[in-house]
């Protein structure tokens, strides 16, 4: 299964940002607001030629005890004015009803046992189920809610062996994306003895006899402690012992910064090593295994070295390699290299690149099972192996699905469908007869009557038609000041899809328009989609996001007043950056666990350099003069009005680090010139939010929508029948 994981902006266009917002509904309570006192230091860098100030340096020491009284006092200001917003109780009871509901992952077969990972909605943490009948409930595997009182214990991924006999499953601890991981023998029900550290973000990948696993880590630094501004290393594990007699397999020693991930294929033969710096191009090399265990004596076999694309393994017949790539093909193609043969062409063309973009490809059942996007919605292809004899699964909509899961023998597969109205489904698919059925899950279209979705295409530069989603209740009409909420990314190759987001629909049954923007920088086009919103041309992004909110005032669904954006991450930072850039066009501003430092955010740690991909570096001049042309913590200007912003994040983010968010906050309390609320909302033992409890996800979620109500004018009136 693929997992890939996403021009100067004019100041000019800054210009214009004194113009004050609409004013603030009245239910945004700013009397008797205080913010904390925020020190100002005296720090300057000179980048180019160009010094620039910042003030808030200091906020980034994460382990000062400064810090953490600031951040208190911000949390206590914060949580004093959420004590005079209406509505929160008839919010929480909606989060609710739409986030605790039961929910299935799609199972994977091993051996004589199936495995999935069930919530019933109401458990912190989704809970890990055997069974050898999936008509069956099966016994618990791990139960993630029994590892810690608080729930911020969460599975972070699993792996099986061939056989299923052994269970590996990597543990996240209050959100961290640190892991560790641990091993079961699921027929006697015994753990392992053993624990592996100093892992981010590898999986374990078991030896066809299921002896060892590979697996990457960080070396310890100085303090003893893993160093994530280092290179990860391959290693071999074998089961039952302890991780120091681990054996370093492979490491880069050509290149400061290129990572090494391995993967054992599914008959053993060989070793995939995956090689990353960035997010659009890898390299890939091969190693025989010996007896299915250990690599030859000689190196590795470069098999993709020149950085030109993005190529993933996806499956081998024998010394046939499938790959997928995006090489010469900029919306994806499937290609086959036989690495046995001495001569003829180095690979062949299985799956061509069609007007689509491919995102997501599993080799099943002796075919490719091939998910595409058109217009931002999933259809799925299934090919022979030779490319031919093409089959079209019938999905139940305009939606998403996710999957599938299934090896090279396997004449089944399992994947999981969901839309704007429609829950998480999981349906068996045969491969073979492609004829599929719904396992589990609520029946589609069971929760869609009441919810009507429409695509737009909106024109944000000449040529550029950018999708968007307006999701709404059915009895909720366009009236010029419908409490709207716009939300979007634009980055990283990401696609924003239809699915069911619990915060989207708790907006939507509190009566607003939910907006989700096709923006450039993702995925829904393909590569030349991606790359309009990247380095230099990642202001075409904000333009993107500004045209779809223009659209919705200009067609009559709302106005600056009565639309709010929300974004997470890299959407972070497009709300931020939009924020700045037109502050008079948004009644509510929600960045949530934002890249806000646009300057320094390659600095917290390797993999947050790694985003340079997209992003470009200030160490670049050119690049320099783009970053700093949007970076949200820069552009903020004194004496200018903002709109009523919220800004969350979580102590123990070590992906987008919090200063960022505490910088911002500090910027922009410092400069606001209007009554309009700023503030700021720190998780504790929480972290960029996978994994979390979902308590936790109730909370956050309520906090930003009972702001988003207050400050649009939203009079959160239930569906009618709730």
């Amino acid at each position: 299964m693929l997992r890939l994981i996403a021009a100067m902006g004019m100041l000019g266009a800054l210009g214009a940002c004194t113009e004050p917002p609409p004013s603030p509904s009245p239910t945004v309570r700013v009397d008797e607001l205080k913010y904390p006192n925020t020190v100002v230091v005296s720090v300057t860098d000179e980048y180019h030629g160009v010094s620039v100030a910042d003030p808030y340096r200091w906020l980034e020491n994460l382990d000062s005890p400064a810090v953490a009284r600031w951040v208190e006092a911000q949390n206590t200001v914060a949580k004093r004015w959420f004590e005079g917003v209406g509505q929160q109780a008839e919010i929480r009871a909606i989060v609710e009803r739409a986030i605790r509901y039961q929910r299935w992952g799609a199972p994977q077969r091993r051996g004589e046992r199936f495995f999935y990972v069930y919530s019933d909605g109401q458990q912190n943490q989704p809970v890990v189920y055997m069974t050898r009948d999936l008509d069956e409930t099966g016994d618990v595997l791990l139960d993630p809610n029994q590892l810690r009182e608080d729930g911020t214990a969460a599975l972070a991924g699993y792996g099986l062996s061939s056989d299923g006999r052994y269970f590996a499953y990597g543990v996240s601890d209050g959100g961290s994306d640190w892991r560790s991981w641990h091993f079961m023998d699921v027929v006697t029900g015994n753990r392992l003895e053993e624990v592996l550290y100093g892992i981010k973000f590898s999986d374990l990948s078991f030896t066809a006899d299921g002896t060892h696993v590979y697996y990457s880590r960080y070396p310890n630094g100085a303090d003893g402690r893993p160093d994530d501004q280092a290179q990860v290393a391959i290693y071999r594990h074998r089961l039952g012992s302890p991780q120091v007699d681990d054996v370093i397999v492979f490491r880069i020693e050509d290149h400061p910064r290129r990572d090494p991930y391995g993967t054992v294929t599914d008959d053993g033969d060989y070793l995939i090593i995956h090689v990353t710096d960035g997010f659009d191009a890898n390299g890939v090399y091969y190693w025989p295994l010996e007896e299915g265990l250990t690599p030859s004596g000689q190196p590795p076999i470069r098999l993709f070295d020149a950085w030109d694309a993005r190529y993933e393994f996806l499956g081998n017949v024998g010394s046939v390699l499938y790959f997928f790539t995006d090489q010469s093909a900029p919306r994806g193609r499937v290609i086959a290299i036989d690495v046995q043969s001495p001569d003829g062409e180095p690979w062949s063309e299985v799956v061509a690149e069609t007007g689509d973009a491919l995102v997501d490809v599993d080799f099943i059942g002796g075919r490719f099972v091939l998910s595409y996007l058109r217009n931002a919605h999933s259809y799925v292809v299934v090919a022979a192996a030779d490319g031919g004899s093409e089959a079209v699964p019938q999905l139940p909509g305009l939606g998403s699905v996710t999957g599938f899961t299934g090896r090279p023998d396997d004449p089944v597969a399992y994947f999981t469908y969901e839309d704007f109205a429609t829950r998480e489904t999981v349906f068996r698919y045969d491969v073979e007869s492609n004829t599929m059925q719904a396992l589990w899950g609520d029946a589609v279209g069971a929760q869609a009557a009441d919810i009507v979705t429409e695509q737009v295409f909106v024109e944000s530069a000449p040529g550029v038609q950018v999708p968007a989603f307006l999701v709404r209740r059915r009895d909720v009409q366009a009236n010029g000041s419908l409490p709207t909420l716009l939300y979007g990314y634009g980055g990283f190759n990401v696609a924003l899809t239809p699915t069911h987001g619990a915060m989207s629909r708790a907006w939507v049954e509190s009566g607003g328009l939910f907006v989700s923007a096709n923006l450039r920088g993702g995925g829904e086009f393909g590569k030349a989609w991606h790359r309009a919103g990247t380095k230099t041309d990642k202001q075409n992004v904000f333009d993107d996001f500004i045209a779809v909110a223009e659209w919705l005032i200009d067609t009559g669904f709302t106005q600056p007043a009565n639309l709010g954006i929300s974004g997470r991450s890299n959407g972070g930072l497009l709300v931020a950056a939009a924020l700045t850039q037109r502050p008079a066009l948004f009644g509510v501003a929600l960045p949530a666990v934002g890249v806000l430092d646009m300057l320094r955010y390659h600095t917290a740690s390797a993999n947050a350099r790694a985003w340079s991909s997209d992003y470009g570096l200030s160490e670049n001049p050119e690049e320099f003069a783009a970053l700093f042309a949007y970076s949200p913590y820069h552009r903020l200007r004194e004496g200018t009005c903002y709109p009523p912003t919220l800004i969350t994040t979580a102590d123990k983010d070590d992906r987008v680090v919090p200063w960022h968010s505490y910088k911002f906050a500090a910027r922009l309390q410092a400069v606001q010139a209007c009554p309009s609320p700023t503030l700021l909302l720190v998780e504790t033992r929480a972290g960029h939010g996978a994994g979390k409890p979902i308590g936790m996800v109730v909370d956050d979620y309520t906090a930003q929508l009972s702001f988003a109500a207050a400050a649009l004018g939203l009079n959160v009136k239930p569906s009618v029948g709730d």
